[in-house]
């Protein structure tokens, strides 16, 4: 395997890729310890992290915080992005070949991350479909207990001072009437 990591590793480029200058071109500050590296052993992981730290760079160098004029420090910014957005387009080129030679050399490697990815996938969408019950199950509550309190008689005046003695004096039997 650490064959087929060529370009990865000091000493060793991928096929087709450049070295990338030192860390924010000319005229660019550099950041501590990058300095001292060499620039023909530049690996592709060094050309990144280079060009990373040339953004950064480029963003806070002193040239462009006392600068006055904007398109300048724009046309500058803009470039040492580029540079990363390309240094980042190999990479990933890079170990998209490292794949797709594991998948002709070895088909069922490939195969097994698949099963392992989509059992991953359901485990996950499983946990998702449960709580997802579990929220309906609540506002199915709250929704019964709405509506048991709105079935509930409340035709019943609400019980005051003199609701004992309604209630008494309703079930006894009407008092006779005087005749006249």
């Amino acid at each position: 395997m650490a064959s087929s990591m060529s370009g990865m590793f000091p000493g060793q480029q991928p096929p087709g890729a450049h070295p990338v200058g030192g860390p924010g071109g000319p005229g660019q500050p550099a950041f501590p310890g990058t300095a001292n590296r060499a620039q023909g052993n530049n690996t592709l992981v060094d050309e990144l992290e280079a060009s990373f730290e040339a953004c950064f760079a480029s963003l806070v160098s002193q040239d462009y915080v006392n600068g006055t004029d904007q398109e300048e420090i724009r046309t500058g910014v803009d470039q040492c992005i580029q540079k990363f957005l390309d240094v980042a387009r190999q990479t990933e080129c890079f170990f998209l070949q490292k794949r797709l030679q594991l998948s002709v050399q070895k088909p069922e490697q490939v195969v097994k991350e698949d099963v392992s990815e989509l059992r991953n996938e359901l485990q996950r969408k499983e946990l998702l479909v449960q709580k997802h019950l579990s929220k309906l199950h609540h506002w199915q509550q709250v929704l019964e207990d709405v509506s048991v309190q709105h079935r509930k008689p409340t035709d019943l005046p609400p019980p005051g001072p003199l609701a004992f003695l309604e209630q008494a004096s309703a079930s006894l039997p009407p008092a006779p009437l005087k005749p006249n």
